[in-house]
């Protein structure tokens, strides 16, 4: 009994451990970018006026995410909804994005 419940034990250690490597489940991520579209667009494609993300270089658009997350960009509403993001799924939001076609 000893045995079973320390390899569950470590089982369950090394699951938590290996879960920020972990890759993001493609429904929670499509969600998530689903959230941009109200202003970014249906899978980033926007409408006139405002800035499309489908197609977009990763590295620009994290920087800009992460800037207003710091709060060295300016925003309206881009500094409070980045805010709410891990640095680790903006990252995969912003490849989602990039990987759309343009």
């Amino acid at each position: 009994m000893k045995t079973v419940l320390t390899a569950a034990l470590a089982a369950g250690l090394l699951a938590a451990a290996g879960a920020g490597h972990a890759q993001t489940d493609p429904l929670q991520l499509r969600s998530w970018a689903a959230a941009c579209a109200s202003c970014h667009g249906t899978n980033g494609h926007a409408q006139p006026g405002m800035e499309s993300l489908a197609g977009g270089n990763k590295d620009d658009m994290l920087k800009k995410l992460m800037d207003f997350k710091s709060g060295a960009k300016p925003a309206t509403i881009m500094h409070q909804l980045a805010k709410g993001y891990s640095d680790e799924q903006l990252a995969a939001i912003v490849g989602w994005f990039a990987a759309q076609k343009k």
